[in-house]
């Protein structure tokens, strides 16, 4: 017989709660904030880990188009997320999983299908309870087994996307211990014109979420500069919290930097009262303190890598970008980043790389700048330009191999030439009778055997690798020998699957069919990033010379 859902409330689980809303726009940084907060709470000692709510009717972000959301990024699981995942697993180096993503699809889907068996019992289904039920028992489960859960609802207050999620945070804090939960509220303070920073927008949007039924406990103000002991003030006295409660976040160069700021703004310290965790933390001088000295680390040169991709948006390639930002952090070398469009090399390479140190060619989907892609390949396998490329960068540097090397007119994936006279790039076996694109592409996780004396056994230092993935195509099997015998080596398999090329008469060429972007973090930086600007740094290559 159907039975009422639990909602998975259980007061003895004795987790903390940190929710954190913005206001006034979005793309404050109030997920940076919410991380960075977390890296703290860490450093002193305690389990953190974190939950994204994005209020889209997605259920994942696995079909979204990057011009518009940016990175698709991959947890361990598989699970297609929200950018913001990422930055949580690299400020927190905590792995997450698809559970600790929430969207509106997801909860409906799930709502819905309980609905269609009867789980019910009969009753009509409801935004209220059924939806805020389902929403809190999400957040719950995924908060199991850790100290503090940090949840960032996306969007801002007022937008009718997020209503249910609000309300339902409103009723968790009903049914937990008020020692439990805290909301911190993230917003813009802008200045006027005569350089007064402004409050306004901050009252405005504490305002509305207060009409939801929520009250803040904690005003974080995004400024270019500190807030002024008079903007806290009136901020306090507008929004009903205490002055300490005010607390400012200013622009820096760096987003590692944000958690020395928060530190300096006492934001933790508070945050640790208000959730009566001060006893339990690390007194502070036995508080971890390997991200301080990694993010203000001496940086002696410098190195100009060009990132060769399709979707002309930064957040398309965070990973890559914080991945490259990791390894010269751990070599003390700044990497200087420039965006190449490869729809410019479409009609043959133009000249624009022959004043950078190395190039990466990155992920991707579609046939547009593929041509380009394939053409950037070709100039650094020509001009010994050490070379990384990530998942379609790999597959078209074996399309160039086969085109330019082995004499394959016409070469291609059948992903961009379904009529290609060539295809060494085919569809997974397991994919020939998909037919939804969600959620069904290899995803996530998997094992890769490394050849022992090769670039890719030297660059991870095993004989096997354990890396993320998100591709439909593979390396045909029929044209392996073929294109190991004109120079390439597959150095990387994982049950007869190429997952890693490289070319030994080159200073630094190599390929992964994953996306090892998404494992590196500030504290520990992904091993081909590395080995990737260390032979930069090693070449002797004068266009885009390194500055010692």
């Amino acid at each position: 017989m159907p039975t009422e859902p639990d909602t998975g409330y259980d007061p003895s689980l004795g987790n903390k709660f940190l929710f954190v809303t913005g206001g006034v726009m979005s793309g404050l940084g109030k997920g940076i904030t919410a991380a960075s907060v977390g890296r703290l709470l860490k450093n002193a000692g305690f389990d953190v880990t974190a939950v994204k709510i994005d209020p889209y009717l997605n259920v994942d972000a696995g079909t979204m188009n990057p011009y518009q959301h940016g990175e698709v990024y991959v947890l361990k699981d598989g699970g297609e997320v929200d950018l913001d995942l990422g930055n949580y697993e690299r400020f927190l180096d905590e792995d997450m999983t698809f559970d600790h993503n929430v969207t509106t699809g997801k909860v409906y889907q799930h709502v819905i299908e309980n609905e269609r068996a009867g789980d019910y019992l009969g009753k009509t289904v409801q935004i209220i309870p059924h939806v805020t039920d389902d929403v809190k028992r999400r957040i719950r489960e995924a908060a199991d087994g850790s100290d503090v859960c940090i949840v960032e609802v996306g969007g801002t207050v007022g937008d009718i996307e997020g209503m249910p999620y609000l309300e339902a945070l409103r009723q968790f804090a009903h049914e937990e211990n008020e020692d439990d939960i805290l909301f911190a509220h993230v917003t813009l303070v802008p200045y006027s014109k005569n350089g007064e920073q402004k409050t306004k927008p901050t009252q405005h949007s504490v305002k509305e979420l207060r009409s939801i039924g929520l009250q803040p406990d904690v005003v974080v103000g995004r400024c270019e500069d500190r807030l002024d002991a008079e903007t806290k003030e009136k901020i306090a006295l507008f929004c009903d919290v205490p002055t300490e409660a005010v607390f400012s976040n200013p622009d820096v160069e760096d987003i590692y930097h944000v958690p020395l700021v928060v530190e300096e703004e006492g934001l933790d310290e508070y945050v640790m009262e208000r959730l009566d965790l001060g006893e339990r933390a690390l007194p502070a001088d036995q508080r971890d303190t390997s991200w301080r000295d990694i993010v203000t680390g001496e940086q002696e040169g410098s190195v100009n890598v060009a990132l060769v991709g399709k979707y002309g948006l930064e957040d398309a390639y965070i990973s890559i970008h914080e991945s490259l930002k990791h390894a010269g952090l751990e070599l003390g070398v700044d990497v200087e980043r420039t965006w190449i469009h490869s729809e410019d090399f479409a009609d043959g390479y133009d000249g624009q790389l022959d004043d950078v140190d190395g190039v990466i060619v990155p992920g991707g989907f579609g046939s547009r700048g593929t041509e380009g892609k394939i053409e950037a390949v070709r100039h650094v396998r020509e001009n010994d330009v050490p070379y990384l490329g990530l998942c379609l960068g790999f597959q078209m540097a074996v399309v160039e191999h086969a085109r330019n090397v082995l004499g394959l007119e016409g070469a291609h994936s059948t992903e961009i030439d379904p009529d290609t006279p060539h295809p060494v790039i085919d569809i997974l076996p397991e994919q020939y009778e998909v037919e939804d694109m969600g959620g069904t592409m290899r995803l996530g996780t998997h094992e890769t055997d490394v050849e022992p004396g090769t670039l890719a056994h030297e660059v991870y230092g095993d004989t096997s690798c354990v890396e993320r993935h998100r591709h439909r195509y593979e390396v045909n099997p029929e044209y392996i020998e073929d294109l190991e015998d004109a120079g390439l080596v597959f150095s990387g398999r994982s049950n007869n699957r190429m997952e890693i090329v490289e070319l030994p008469e080159h200073p630094f060429f190599l390929g992964t069919q994953f996306h090892p972007e998404f494992r590196s973090r500030p504290t520990r930086a992904s091993p081909p990033f590395v080995a990737f600007l260390e032979a930069i740094l090693e070449t002797d290559r004068v266009p885009g010379e390194v500055e010692a």
